[in-house]
């Protein structure tokens, strides 16, 4: 029950923190981030045992009950080398995360309860064989966060509203984070019911046999329609639904503002897991139900990834809010996983698609390192300068803070694309795989790439370079013990996987070859 124990043990402190008393925060703090430990020891223990584990229908470490016995859905739970990446990283940064919200001093056994809630939620996604449990837990990752970014969201700047009125930009951005997911979510809990239906189960595994064969007519009623349409229909409400979470353009502009309104630790976990369960979903559903209709769209998905790593580096590089370019650039680097899962969908179960799934996944994973270090050093500058504007930062910091010069200077490389570390290997690996399928589109996202290295080095220069604008930055302190537990797994892992990715790609190959190959 090794899945059950990693998926549950955050939901049960959860209710425990809430019982603790209020008064006794710091208590309340470490208890959380020991309980966020237990489930990482336990994840790091699956992994080592992965490959001795039992395989169930290519699953390993699977458990099935009863749940709902009279639509045929049931606890069904397991995972293979593509899940287990996204729990391991989902475990990381969990406390990773709590650690860098120590500071919270509002309301702290809630803040702590919401943070655990949401990391089951996450895990249940990437653990889930049932659609109805995947779907359940999908939810589940929306409600806290609302929260977490309307009550402990920043405090300054107010949106005006299209009748001239104006709410606080924290509530705008997590009202506008809320609707455009359910939104989403609303088309893929239909498509869910029917393939339930059609199914007569919402069993994964049996799914995956069955509905990609289904031909002929589905009778509904006096209604005959073919199975083709419903197909189709199932699967743009799967593929809306999971672009949106991406988010890929055009539907990305719910990121900025949850990403600038959001808490430190809200920004580090968004950006870093809570983005992949839209390319999760692609790759656990999209691409396993729908090979002919994902190889018809593919095309297009193709240029939304291409638009998405072209405006994304545009727009952030024309940012003057540090914490904003950090989240366009997400859009940026999010595009290369689009555009690898839109190369395999095109020729899936070639050598290039699966050069290109294995760095989109390995992308993932990258992705998760480096974004959720950068929205830490960006709180981290915030806490000591009390603004995200570059021109008020006013550069010429390195000297008086030259710990977080160095990290930042080497968290930014990572996320840059700079050989030795690990986003050089994942981006090489989805352009030297999609390169031979979508040339034009994989040629003009190189402009996204060469704006990377602009915005990256705007950020940089204009915080820790250059001259001394800004009287009051002369007396900021440089990063505490801390924030220094917070950023080092992460940066060692940018290093390890930079020059050694080969004990995660091994796993994620493996997971790709079973599934596509």
């Amino acid at each position: 029950m090794l899945l059950t124990l990693i998926l549950f043990i955050p939901a049960l402190t959860a209710i425990l923190l809430l019982f603790l008393p209020r008064n006794n925060k710091q208590t309340i703090r470490w208890v959380a981030f020991g309980a966020s430990l237990v489930p990482l020891a336990i994840s790091i223990v699956v992994w080592f045992g992965f490959e001795d584990a039992a395989v169930v229908d290519k699953f390993r470490y699977v458990e099935q009950y009863t749940w709902y016995e009279a639509i045929n859905s049931s606890y069904h739970v397991g995972v293979d080398g593509l899940s287990l990446t996204m729990v391991l990283l989902t475990t990381l940064l969990t406390p990773l995360s709590i650690l860098a919200s120590f500071k919270i001093d509002k309301n702290v056994n809630i803040y702590m309860a919401l943070f655990l809630f949401l990391e089951m939620g996450m895990l249940g996604v990437f653990l889930s064989l049932d659609l109805l449990l995947f779907f359940v837990f999908w939810e589940i990752g929306l409600v806290p966060m609302f929260f977490l970014i309307n009550q402990w969201g920043s405090e300054k700047g107010e949106r005006e509203l299209w009748n001239g009125r104006k709410m606080p930009a924290r509530s705008y951005a997590s009202f506008k984070f809320m609707i455009y997911t359910m939104a989403g979510s609303l088309g893929l809990l239909l498509a869910i019911q029917l393939i339930g239906v059609v199914s007569g189960t919402f069993d994964l595994v049996a799914i995956f046999d069955s509905w990609p064969a289904l031909t002929g007519d589905l009778t509904l009623g006096n209604t005959i329609i073919p199975f083709a349409t419903v197909k189709t229909v199932a699967f743009w409400a799967f593929a809306i639904a999971f672009a949106i979470k991406v988010p890929v353009w055009p539907f990305h502009t719910w990121l900025p503002d949850a990403h600038t309104e959001a808490p430190t630790a809200g920004s580090m976990i968004l950006a870093g897991v809570l983005l992949k369960l839209g390319a999760y979903g692609f790759l656990r559903l999209v691409l396993p139900l729908y090979p002919d209709e994902a190889k018809a769209a593919a095309g297009i998905l193709a240029f939304l990834a291409t638009m998405a790593i072209i405006f994304g580096a545009f727009a952030a590089y024309g940012q003057r809010d540090f914490k904003r370019l950090v989240a366009y650039s997400s859009v940026n680097h999010m595009g290369f996983v689009v555009l690898g899962i839109a190369a395999a969908a095109y020729s899936l179960g070639s050598e290039d698609a699966t050069i290109a799934l294995n760095g989109a996944v390995l992308q993932m994973f990258n992705h998760g390192l480096s974004a959720a270090g950068m929205f830490f050093l960006v709180g981290v500058i915030y806490e000591r300068t009390h603004t995200r504007d570059l021109d008020e930062i006013g550069g010429g910091l390195f000297p008086v803070i030259p710990i977080y010069g160095g990290i930042l200077i080497f968290t930014s490389m990572a996320s840059l694309g700079l050989p030795g570390l690990n986003g050089f290997v994942s981006e090489f690996l989805v352009v030297r795989g999609a390169w031979p399928i979508f040339t034009l589109f994989t040629a003009l996202s190189m402009m996204g790439l060469l704006f990377t290295g602009a915005y990256i080095l705007k950020g940089i220069s204009s915080t820790l370079h250059g001259p001394r604008k800004a009287e009051g930055n002369y007396k900021i302190t440089d990063i505490g013990r801390r924030e220094v537990f917070v950023i080092a797994p992460l940066m060692a892992l940018m290093l390890w996987l930079g020059v050694w990715p080969a004990w995660l790609l091994d796993v994620i190959n493996n997971a790709m070859l079973s599934l596509f190959g």
